[in-house]
């Protein structure tokens, strides 16, 4: 296991896009230390690159913008993916993984749960596995919490603490701009700063109901009622995350909030063009930011 720029000659590649909070709502704690929650989520356009080569074992290199910063390899959700699914599939047809990691790093867009859930996508293909396979969504929910929501990856509420799917939103793309002060905040810091007891409930409104089939204004409306209840505690602990959103609202967003436990924050348009203009003029405004304009579906 290594980290390498060089890629495998051959081999399918798998997108690992990135995960957007657009709603959050933390509806308490678990007597078991868990928090359940309620939370819209669509992805992004933008993501990780996964490249997978059939062999007869297991491994990973890495390259990309932000390698150097996604921690040991060894200890990358990609192999703890591959080797959960291992575990509870007999004779599991492996390979080599080459990741190009693209995404910030503890960003709140589930980078990490991304690249694990290419993983398992490229193993039940190789391995004539459906998506729906017990061993699969097991494996997954074993990695991690949102790893379950990216193994197919399309805009849905989830609830639970991340293991609990609604069916996809046949909703149209939303233009958006990404947001990361290239800082790093800690999911388990936030959720600390929250400060619920365990078996303690939360004081938040109730969630907004989605319909399958809900339009665009439908959406836009519920996430207008919707929050993220990680934001202030996040921006507590990163203040430049304020500055995001400041930035955001004065582009003439739309609607502009912290994804999942932050720092990365997220800014919607009307249209495309708008979407592109308020990315350059953000890029203009903070050159060693993480900026990109994307649509998410």
């Amino acid at each position: 296991m290594s980290r390498s720029l060089a890629a495998p000659t051959c081999g399918r590649v798998w997108r690992a896009p990135a995960k957007v909070n657009l709603s959050l709502h933390i509806l308490g704690r678990r007597a078991d230390g868990y928090h359940d929650l309620y939370s819209i989520v669509a992805f992004a356009g933008c993501g990780d690159l996964l490249v997978f080569e059939p062999g007869p074992t297991l491994s990973l290199s890495l390259d990309g913008a932000t390698a150097e910063t996604a921690g040991p390899t060894e200890d990358n959700l990609v192999l703890k993916a591959a080797r959960l699914l291992r575990e509870r599939v007999a004779d599991l047809r492996v390979g080599r993984f080459h990741l190009r990691k693209s995404l910030p790093v503890a960003a709140g867009l589930g980078g990490g749960s991304s690249d694990a859930a290419a993983a398992l996508r490229a193993l039940a293909r190789e391995n004539g596995l459906s998506l729906g396979d017990p061993r699969l969504e097991e494996a997954a929910r074993t990695c991690g919490a949102d790893v379950l929501v990216c193994l197919d990856p399309r805009a849905r509420a989830m609830s639970g603490i991340g293991d609990v799917l609604g069916p996809a939103l046949a909703m149209s793309p939303l233009h958006a701009v990404l947001v990361n002060p290239r800082v790093a905040v800690s999911t388990p810091a936030v959720f600390a700063r929250l400060g619920l007891a365990k078996g303690e409930r939360a004081t938040g409104g109730p969630s907004p109901a989605l319909r399958v089939d809900a339009t665009r204004e439908e959406i836009a409306a519920a996430l207008r009622g919707g929050r993220n209840d990680m934001q202030e505690a996040a921006r507590a602990l990163a203040p430049v995350i304020g500055e995001a959103l400041e930035l955001l609202e004065k582009s003439a967003a739309l609607l502009a909030r912290m994804s999942g436990s932050g720092a990365t924050c997220y800014g919607l348009y009307p249209t495309r063009a708008a979407s592109r203009s308020a990315a350059e003029a953000l890029k203009r405004a903070r050159p060693t930011w993480w900026v990109q304009a994307t649509a998410l579906r």
